[in-house]
């Protein structure tokens, strides 16, 4: 689950990580009366939603009068922000954040991430904060500094004062820099995030430290522990389709192709993948139904990937363990008659009552292709896509 900058800022503020003051609004028309309340000649006017490259694409502007303010808010609140991670469609901005202005001297980056290698958390930074940060990391990687700190233990001082040290912070200001990662670290580990950045954390003209800018991921496994990072979800950023996936308790993310993938169990559905590609073709969507899937959750699966109007097949990939073969395929035939496909669909069936499975599937009468392999599976649906 991601959040909104100033709701990142506002989890940061709790750990004690210092940030610019700020005010959130929800229309344009409250900017204005959000400047005056922060005071100041200098504000920051940004586009609140779920990607990076917001400055980039013209959703952050620095307004130096009320009046540019609400040009500002009125220009980038209700615009289709196009950025690097929003793809071509760009995201529609419903929130902005008015904020004070920043003496900035440098800019650094900082974050802290799961590093599954070792088991431990990577706590990375960069003397090259700011916007261009991933080509810091494609044409000069050995500017990042990393240390991996071993969830035991906790960061140590001898660790964050060698982030500080490599990133170059001056003497008078690491102590506070030393402080930040420590808190920073605090932060990812009790709010169970799967990433937490800093980008920019700044040094001001007068040495302090502030963090400008902030992205959390949370891992949505652990959301029943924390009610108030759960409070953050803005349904308008996320895929309206994995939405309604998450209501039936389906696994379920868009991809870019053309193939519709029903398969139980995560592993199953990432091979499934694989084998759609390795035979030229491309998935459409990863979707797991798990290993309860009932009659009411295939249909629902079937109507959520055929409202992708990309999809023109699909390939159904079970294997029968606790989940029965004949529960499926009765699950795809009741799914197949309620929303009249007219797509093709190929099914490949393996395990418990699987002959019991391919009888019910047959006995439909409807044109669904068998398959007894994954590759005989992901051979005929791409055949059948070709010539549909």
């Amino acid at each position: 689950m991601k959040i909104h900058e100033y709701q990142a800022k506002e989890v940061l503020r709790r750990f004690g990580v210092v940030t610019p003051r700020g005010v959130p609004c929800f229309e344009a028309d409250q900017a204005v009366a959000a400047a005056e309340s922060l005071g100041g000649k200098v504000w920051v006017v940004k586009a609140q939603i779920h990607a990076g490259g917001r400055g980039k694409g013209g959703g952050v502007k620095v307004a130096k009068s009320l009046d540019e303010v609400r040009e500002f808010a009125n220009q980038i609140m209700g615009m289709q922000l196009v950025t690097h991670q929003t793809g071509p469609a760009g995201q529609k901005v419903r929130r902005l954040l008015i904020e004070e202005g920043a003496d900035i001297r440098k800019e650094y980056y900082v974050a802290a991430l799961t590093d599954r290698a070792t088991q431990k958390v990577a706590l990375m930074a960069s003397s090259e904060g700011g916007m261009d940060i991933e080509e810091v990391a494609h044409n000069t990687p050995e500017k990042i500094i990393k240390v991996f700190v071993d969830p035991l233990i906790g960061l140590t001082d001898a660790q964050a004062k060698l982030l500080a040290d490599g990133i170059g912070v001056p003497a008078a200001s690491q102590a506070q820099a030393i402080d930040t990662f420590r808190k920073l670290y605090t932060c990812y580990m009790e709010t169970d995030a799967s990433l937490a950045e800093i980008n920019p954390l700044i040094l001001e003209g007068n040495g302090n430290i502030k963090a400008l800018d902030a992205k959390f991921n949370f891992d949505s496994n652990a959301l029943y522990r924390h009610e108030d990072i759960v409070a953050f979800r803005d349904l308008d950023e996320e895929d309206p389709a994995e939405i309604e996936a998450s209501k039936f308790d389906l696994s379920y993310v868009s991809l870019d192709g053309n193939i519709g993938c029903l398969v139980n169990g995560a592993g199953l559905a990432m091979a499934t993948m694989d084998v759609i590609k390795l035979y030229g073709a491309e998935p459409a969507n990863f979707l797991d139904v798990g290993g309860g899937a009932t009659t009411e959750k295939v249909t629902e699966a079937f109507k959520i990937m055929l409202r992708n109007p990309n999809v023109r097949g699909i390939l159904v990939n079970i294997f029968g363990g606790i989940m029965r073969c004949d529960t499926i395929a009765t699950g795809v035939v009741a799914a197949a008659r309620e929303v009249h496909l007219t797509v093709p669909l190929v099914v490949r069936m393996k395990g418990t009552n699987e002959d019991l499975g391919k009888q019910i599937l047959k006995d439909s009468g409807l044109p669904i292709i068998s398959a007894d392999s994954m590759a005989d599976a992901a051979q005929k649906i791409v055949a059948a896509v070709a010539g549909h």
